[in-house]
């Protein structure tokens, strides 16, 4: 116990002061991974160490060779940050080491999961008794939902794939927009799918119903079984699908309907942006993550399905040494038999922040996102190239060439993290605004940083 507490101990010492240099830290690492190597010593040792030096030893060496994630001021992917109730929960998540997959095994859990989840469809204004799985993130997430998708287009069609698999049966047709994100096609390419058939979409990359109701009726009598993915909040634009039209004319066809809403589907928990969802709710499937812009600990995505017995056909084991409940399990719902305790880390930031803190957090985001949007139209040759209708912001500073030397140079001034892309043909610097933690301060400086960059390139 007195080695146990020790290690504790300097973990905790070590956490306290990596959280409260965030503030004043270069946000890109500093250090090489070969230099991160030659401090950590790569031989293995011949004998046991102490706890507690091991952990020095690890704090010690990587600290220079972390990205500050964490920082108000990474803006590089749509990750988020922690919550401090969901930082601190995840702590006791390791420490009680549950292997949450049974309701039996881990009661606890399974309560809390049950609690969380009515809570997360309430928020997100999703149909009340849907199934929410836990997953790793939102690529298993996507994966989760579209395994029930795909059973049970295949099970209409006569096909039982839990039983005969996919060979020789009828083939699944998937229709997505082509600004649709690659987790889904990574997705789909799992679940044996291959590439989806694509749909226009707009110069926001939102789907064009016209188009999505062509490629339907295009079936020509065939009645394949289909599933359409649509999408809350594009990655560069986070522009959201035309919901009504599009869930209208899939049901219309016999499609299964998923909404791939990573880091968009929480707009519904805000009455400020929640129009941006409207239709949403009509679909079958819904596919999100937690430690995007609800900001818990990673790792931590949701897969929602409207029908509890389609994700549990897709999903569900038997196994003779598992204590099983015929009202089914957590594990019915995820891909994996192995599971830390998701679930408590979402219910710490909901009992946290309750619904007004939750409409709090996205309105706050998206009011960083419009910010930097009028302060980049500001500088001299830049141009804000998306409709900013949530918390992604692409711009561009003249041509490719020059738009990528602004990027370097803002790299190389560490104040911030902002990643380069390529959009619609043209390389562009894309803000992601995701952590709770961000204020008016870090974007003001980060904006600073923009200026300095376009001067100088």
């Amino acid at each position: 116990m007195d080695e146990r507490e020790a290690a504790l101990r300097q973990a905790y010492e070590h956490a306290l002061r990596w959280l409260a240099g965030l503030s004043d830290r270069r946000i890109p690492a500093r250090a090489s991974v070969e230099e991160t190597v030659r401090a950590l010593g790569p031989g293995l040792p011949d004998g046991p160490g102490i706890p507690a030096e091991v952990v020095d030893l690890l704090a010690t060496a990587c600290e220079p060779g972390l990205t500050a994630f964490p920082s108000g001021r990474f803006y590089g992917f749509v990750v988020g940050g922690t919550e401090p109730a969901a930082l601190a929960a995840d702590w006791l998540v390791s420490a009680w080491d549950q292997n949450c997959v049974m309701r039996a095994v881990t009661p606890a859990h399974t309560a809390v999961e049950d609690i969380a989840a009515a809570w997360l469809l309430d928020l997100l204004g999703l149909p009340g008794g849907s199934a929410v799985g836990f997953t790793t993130g939102a690529t298993m997430a996507n994966f989760t939902c579209l395994a029930a998708g795909r059973d049970t287009v295949l099970a209409r069609a006569g096909r039982n794939t839990a039983r005969d698999g996919l060979a020789g049966g009828p083939a699944v047709r998937v229709l997505t927009g082509e600004d649709r994100h690659m987790a889904v096609d990574l997705a789909l390419r799992y679940l044996g799918l291959g590439r989806p058939e694509t749909v226009a979409a707009d110069d926001q990359g939102r789907i064009v119903p016209g188009a999505l109701g062509q490629s339907l009726a295009d079936d020509a009598g065939q009645h394949r079984p289909t599933i359409v993915v649509l999408q809350a909040g594009e990655i560069h634009s986070g522009a959201f699908d035309p919901f009504p039209e599009t869930v209208r004319a899939s049901r219309e066809a016999g499609a299964w309907v998923h909404v791939d809403g990573a880091f968009g589907l929480w707009a519904a928990a805000s009455p400020a942006y929640a129009h941006l969802t409207e239709g949403c709710a009509e679909a079958d499937s819904w596919a999100t993550d937690a430690h995007k812009t609800l900001n818990v600990p990673y790792d931590c995505g949701l897969a929602i399905v409207r029908d509890p017995v389609a994700l549990r056909t897709a999903m569900g084991l038997r196994g003779e040494y598992l204590i099983q409940d015929e009202r089914g399990d957590p594990v019915d719902k995820v891909p994996e038999l192995s599971r830390r305790g998701r679930a408590f880390t979402v219910w710490a930031v909901l009992r946290s922040l309750g619904r007004s803190g939750v409409a709090g957090l996205v309105e706050r985001l998206c009011g960083h996102a419009r910010a930097f949007a009028e302060g980049i139209a500001a500088i001299e040759g830049a141009r804000v190239l998306n409709e900013v209708v949530f918390t992604q912001v692409c711009a561009e500073f003249g041509d490719d060439a020059r738009t990528d030397r602004v990027i370097d140079r803002l790299l190389e001034d560490g104040t911030t993290w902002i990643s380069g892309s390529l959009w619609h043909g043209r390389r562009v610097m894309r803000i992601s605004v995701s952590n709770w933690s961000t204020t008016g301060e870090d974007v003001s400086r980060t904006l600073a940083a923009i200026r300095r960059a376009a001067a100088g390139a």
